[in-house]
């Protein structure tokens, strides 16, 4: 039997299969090749979880790197003064979206251009580049990797790993805008746990080391490191130098685990990269960032090393270690 079907029907039948078919194929635009410049605060090796995550969650929407996608990818290799160069070297590119990663980066990239869409992948106050988080107006959106109290959590759980804690430090680069509030947090952490803080103030690669010996003269306790371009880039040599000191840190994400460091506590790094691609692909596909609200960090994890906690003669109370995501023999 011959079934016969009209125009009209064949339209309603092609139309019902288009939306059942995966958002990748939907996504794929035939002969398109979107470019993504990504300014970063680190090498791709170094920043290899968090961009793997980027790049599968791209793929799963669609997009295949010299298929129909290039990423562009820029370091400033922790030397924040960079991002400028860096972000004018992209936009010579001609490239369809920006990624950032950390304050100084956007901001950079908000000089830089009043039109190209910006997503921050992660950032530290969002508020500092954004009208607002529901309403970002402008070109840029993305997501955060701070919220408040981070840093008061961080220090609660140094005061755990080290109950008799009297000296708290903060190892932060205070030329990242982001950084001065971050250091206010803890004060205040500080004098709610009755702990004493330093500020040990590091803006070059040069000023780690001394930072190291001047919170052993002064006979600190535990340590909490920030997130920065300059620690990311130095992370190994300042997760070493927190060894051979014999000084307890805490530390923003796994990375610095990874480099061998005690404790981190903060939030779930290549869940942001992950996410920060489907604001790329809503933008792709015409999205205005103005309209795109920007999203805090949902998933947090704590990572304990237990291998770093033995070199430094360190007993983790049990209570710390039932409570982590991750433990690390």
């Amino acid at each position: 039997m011959t079934v016969t079907i009209g125009r009209r029907e064949l339209l309603v039948a092609l139309g019902g299969a288009a939306a059942g078919w995966p958002l990748a194929a939907r996504a794929q635009q035939p002969g398109r090749v979107w470019r993504i410049g990504v300014l970063e605060t680190t090498s791709m090796e170094l920043n290899a979880a968090n961009f793997e995550a980027f790049r599968q969650s791209l793929r799963d929407l669609g997009y295949i790197e010299e298929q129909n996608l290039i990423i562009e990818y820029r370091s400033a290799e922790g030397r924040g003064e960079r991002f400028a160069d860096l972000a004018a070297d992209l936009l010579r590119l001609n490239i369809n979206v920006i990624v950032t990663r950390g304050t100084p980066a956007v901001l950079a990239a908000k000089k830089a251009t009043t039109t190209a869409p910006i997503v921050m992948a992660a950032t530290g106050d969002p508020l500092m580049v954004v009208a607002s988080l529901a309403n970002p107006g402008g070109n840029i959106t993305g997501l955060s990797g701070y919220t408040t109290g981070l840093e008061e959590k961080r220090a609660e759980v140094l005061k755990e790993l080290v109950p008799g804690a009297v000296r708290i430090a903060g190892l932060y680069n205070m030329g990242n805008p982001v950084v001065p509030p971050l250091w206010n947090e803890l004060q205040a952490a500080a004098r709610k746990l009755e702990l004493t803080p330093q500020l040990l103030d590091v803006r070059k690669v040069e000023d780690i080391a001394p930072a190291f010996a001047d919170a052993t003269s002064q006979h600190v306790d535990v340590l909490i490191v920030s997130v920065d371009a300059l620690t990311q880039k130095n992370r190994s040599f300042i997760t070493q130098l927190a060894a051979g000191h014999g000084l307890p840190a805490i530390y923003v994400s796994k990375e610095y685990i990874d480099a061998g460091g005690l404790i981190a506590y903060g939030p779930h790094y290549p869940d942001l990269y992950r996410r920060a691609a489907i604001y790329v692909d809503k933008i792709l596909r015409g999205a205005s960032p103005s309209s795109l609200p920007v999203e805090q960090p949902t998933k947090f994890e704590l990572i304990l090393n237990l291998k770093a906690a033995r070199a430094i003669g360190l007993q983790v109370p049990m209570t710390l270690m039932v409570r982590a995501d991750e433990v690390i023999e």
